[in-house]
């Protein structure tokens, strides 16, 4: 489905989104704090355009994705920039070794994960010691106006705009359905510290619509002393 959205997919979220995506992004960028010389892996990165904003302070990133047609189009955009590297992947089977990234960051994709909290336990494992994770996630208005106000829209308005704005409006069916069957900001905070994540906590964006979760993994135990020489 994503392969054959590809070529339209940040236009669509744009105009879906009422402009908002790319104020989500920018949140998303500041709870990350990208670092020189970290190593960031961006789950679910489509095509880029959340891992490039990450490079923008020095960090090199990995941009992982499900899908062969995103991370194509990715890499062409792309080409120019030496910090980004497009690599596909499962986001519960992850390539990549134990404690290797210092941030582990997803934007809007865990959602569409077949088995969410599998692709959690990855990313604790692929997160070094004293490194952090990152979620942005659709989500639930706690608000019971804002929450109907926002699946009606869903429900009813955003298929029509859809239609204009994808080159393929059949592959957003999905998307309604999806968002209100994702359980609540407490269940997912749930979620992160049964994978093992501590000092858990989250911020909802746009009367809560969006939300942002973060975690930190434990830093080992210190290594042992030293035994004096003879």
């Amino acid at each position: 489905m994503f392969d054959q959205v590809s070529t339209h997919y940040d236009r669509t979220n744009a105009v879906l989104s009422v402009g908002n995506a790319a104020l989500w992004r920018l949140a998303a960028t500041r709870a990350v704090n990208p670092q020189a010389g970290e190593r960031i892996l961006d789950i679910a990165a489509g095509t880029g355009t959340s891992s490039v904003a990450l490079t923008h302070t020095g960090a090199h990133v990995v941009a992982a994705d499900f899908s062969a047609g995103m991370i194509q189009v990715g890499r062409e955009r792309h080409a120019g920039n030496p910090l980004v590297e497009f690599v596909q992947a499962d986001a519960t089977a992850l390539p990549f070794d134990d404690d290797e990234f210092d941030v582990v960051t997803i934007s809007f994709g865990l959602r569409n994960v077949v088995e969410p909290r599998k692709a959690l336990a990855e990313f604790f494992r692929v997160t070094k010691p004293g490194g952090r994770v990152v979620i942005c996630e659709f989500s639930t208005p706690p608000n019971p106006v804002v929450r109907n106000g926002y699946f009606a829209y869903l429900n009813h308005v955003m298929p029509r705009v859809v239609k204009l704005a994808s080159s393929n409006a059949e592959a957003y069916d999905y998307l309604g359905e999806s968002i209100a069957a994702w359980p609540t900001q407490p269940v997912l905070s749930g979620w992160l510290r049964e994978a093992g994540y501590e000092s858990v906590a989250y911020r909802n964006l746009t009367l809560g619509i969006v939300t942002l979760h973060r975690g930190i993994k434990a830093a080992s135990a210190p290594a042992p002393a030293a035994v004096p020489a003879d």
